[in-house]
């Protein structure tokens, strides 16, 4: 993808929950493709190391870290804030910030409760993040481009935002207690779609678009075991590697995908196929 219309030199690019998995490796990307990036993650401390790395990587380019909290009006006010102080414009938003019951290698948060018993505080804190939160940052972003006349936001959802989680590609061991992806994940997931063409067909008319990556599958260190479970279940029968979700974040971004608005990008190597 080295043709103009790929290039993101010129484009101000806010990419929230930065420095999770996803976060790190778009933010290499759009750096990589000449944008200004903006990394913003509530891990203060994380976020200054990657932003660091990031521009030892790509030096002279404009990257910046900026820490905020998606659950916070006042935090997400100054964000917006600095932005216009810095940029005095927002060309692309890119909506990562979200919690996830993670079953990679190493996490501790796997969830053991079946639905009947799930906590509900569990719920309402993915509900200010996910959805809440998701909501508060789209709209001072929205109130930033709407000057401009144009705008650009990516929202992260899953694949289950499309189809209900197969609970037994988390049951590898069958001398452990079971484990289930949790409903607030699912929940607060299952809106992004239908927020983003929400977004875009509210603020067509004004210029900005709005559209939905879904990946899923990204491999993170997970055990050999729930690699080669979730191979059987896979019809690509395999894990997503980490680069190959590059290619749709770039392309949103760019003006390659300017007639596209509204959009669901599924990445998920065929799940939700059968």
């Amino acid at each position: 993808m080295n043709e103009p219309e790929f290039s993101l030199k010129g484009k101000v690019i806010l990419v929230t929950g930065a420095v999770g998995l996803i976060g790190q490796e778009v933010c290499d990307a759009y750096a990589a493709y000449g944008a200004t990036v903006i990394a913003m993650d509530n891990q203060a401390d994380a976020l200054d190391g990657f932003i660091e790395t990031l521009n030892i990587r790509y030096p002279g380019k404009d990257l910046c870290a900026m820490a905020a909290d998606v659950t916070s009006d006042a935090s997400v006010t100054n964000l917006f804030q600095r932005i216009q102080a810095k940029h005095h414009k927002l060309d692309v938003l890119v909506n990562l910030a979200a919690i996830d019951a993670k079953f990679d290698k190493g996490q501790k948060e796997i969830n053991l409760s079946r639905f009947e018993h799930y906590p509900l505080e569990l719920w309402e804190r993915s509900v200010a993040v996910n959805a809440t939160g998701l909501i508060r940052v789209t709209q001072h972003a929205i109130r930033l481009m709407l000057p401009a006349g144009s705008g650009n936001i990516i929202n992260v959802a899953s694949t289950y935002s499309l189809v209900a989680p197969n609970q037994s590609l988390y049951q590898i061991d069958s001398d452990a207690s079971p484990v289930f992806k949790p409903i607030d994940y699912v929940g607060t997931k299952s809106m992004v779609p239908n927020f983003s063409r929400y977004v875009a067909t509210f603020y067509a008319r004004d210029g900005i678009r709005c559209n939905t990556v879904v990946p899923h599958g990204v491999f993170n260190q997970h055990s050999k075991a729930f690699q080669d479970n979730f191979a059987k279940l896979s019809p690509l029968g395999r894990m997503c590697e980490l680069k190959e979700i590059r290619g749709p974040f770039v392309f949103l971004a760019s003006n390659a995908s300017s007639y596209m608005t509204g959009s669901t990008v599924v990445v998920d190597g065929g799940w939700t196929a059968w």
